[in-house]
C-alpha cells in the first residue's frame, strides 16, 4: 500500500510568481498611462479617445486577472491552476495593449 503523499514545500517559488504578477501589472499600468497621454496630446479627437478608452478597460481585465492569481498564490496553500479562461485573458490583455499603442502612434 502507497503511503500519502507529503506535503509540498513550495520553496520562495510562490512569492516570485506572485511578485512577477505585480511587476507585470505595473508594466500594464505604464503602458495604458502613455497611452492616454499619447491619445490626448495635442487634443483629444474621437479616435483617440475611443483607443483610450480600450486601453483602460483591456488594463482593468488584466487587473481583474492579476489580482485573483495574486490572491491565489498568497493564500498559502497550494493555489489551483490557472483556468485556461484566464490564461487567455492574461496572453491578449497584453498584446490588444500593444495594438492599441500601434493604432495611437500611427
Amino acid at each position: 500500500m502507497r503511503s500519502p503523499a507529503p506535503d509540498r514545500d513550495p520553496g520562495l517559488q510562490p512569492e516570485r510568481t506572485r511578485l512577477a504578477w505585480r511587476r507585470t501589472t505595473l508594466s500594464a499600468a505604464v503602458a495604458a498611462v502613455l497611452a492616454v497621454k499619447a491619445a490626448l496630446h495635442g487634443g483629444a479627437s474621437a479616435t483617440g479617445v475611443a483607443v483610450c478608452a480600450v486601453c483602460c478597460a483591456v488594463w482593468l481585465c488584466f487587473v481583474w486577472v492579476a489580482h485573483g492569481r495574486i490572491r491565489g498564490l498568497a493564500s498559502g496553500a497550494r493555489p489551483p491552476m490557472l483556468r485556461a479562461r484566464y490564461a487567455g485573458a492574461a496572453v491578449l490583455c497584453p498584446v490588444a495593449l500593444a495594438v492599441c499603442a500601434a493604432v495611437l502612434v500611427l
